[in-house]
């Protein structure tokens, strides 16, 4: 009988589970390898994304206005402290007007204005707080009515820039500060980027990840208000009132 060579033999039952469970790992470690960035690596937090947390603040709050810029419309609503006045805005903004509400803490009054023409709808209370408006039973004939306001009226004037989009985002929108950009977050469903102004004290602005680069969440330095943007491109139905609701401001306000 010839000598069986060492190793010749059949493989023992414990050295083929060992080979197994290697090759197991291995496969289990290359699945994961191809969805992390090595077996224990994380996500990249740009995947998927309009790439805009990959460039410098500037670069970003640069393209947050550009965005803003061309849209033709916007739903703005929050609250904003201007000319030592806190109002709370729920506007839809478009190139040639804008309607929505303003709420002070004395008053709450409808604005609506189509091309040129300005319209506020208040309670009687309101247009008997006026300075050089309405008084007594002249204030009564307002009540729940559209004013048309002359545009030489100081109430034209206080009331007007609340209605262009333009020039009311371009004041709104701005950071003051040092920028610095990096932290993630989520506003209405909507991957952000947010901007933070002299760490914090100048302002934040969330800057969206998903398609164009729209501001949607500004806290304004000082703590001048907070306010949400958003209905970009949406279209705003704007169109004067009938003319029975409305009263003509210049002609019949001081008539009693």
């Amino acid at each position: 009988m010839s000598a069986i060579p060492p190793g010749a033999g059949p493989r023992s039952p414990s050295g083929t589970r060992r080979t197994g469970r290697a090759a197991l790992v291995a496969a289990v470690c290359a699945a994961l390898a191809a969805a992390l960035t090595g077996c224990g690596g994380g996500e990249d937090p740009d995947a998927g994304t309009n790439g805009l947390g990959k460039l410098p603040p500037t670069k970003i709050e640069s393209k947050a206005r550009a965005a803003a810029q061309r849209a033709g419309t916007v739903h703005l609503s929050g609250n904003v402290v201007s000319q030592g006045r806190t109002y709370k805005l729920d506007m839809s903004l478009a190139r040639d007007g804008a309607k929505g509400e303003l709420t002070t803490k004395e008053a709450a009054f409808q604005v609506l204005r189509v091309g040129d023409a300005l319209y506020l709808k208040a309670d009687a209370s309101f247009w008997a707080g006026e300075k050089g408006g309405a008084a007594g039973g002249a204030a009564s004939k307002l009540d729940g009515k559209y004013v048309k306001v002359p545009a030489a009226d100081p109430v034209y004037k206080r009331f007007s820039g609340f209605t262009d989009k333009d020039t009311l985002l371009a004041g709104l929108l701005g950071l003051h500060g040092k920028l610095t950009a990096g932290d993630r977050s989520d506003v209405g469903g909507v991957r952000t980027i947010r901007l933070t102004a002299a760490a914090g004290a100048g302002g934040t602005l969330d800057v969206s990840l998903d398609g164009t680069p729209y501001p949607l969440r500004l806290q304004r330095a000082g703590g001048a208000g907070v306010l949400r943007l958003d209905d970009w491109g949406k279209r705003v139905d704007l169109r004067a009132p009938a003319g029975g609701q409305v009263v003509d401001y210049g002609s019949k306000i001081g008539k009693s």
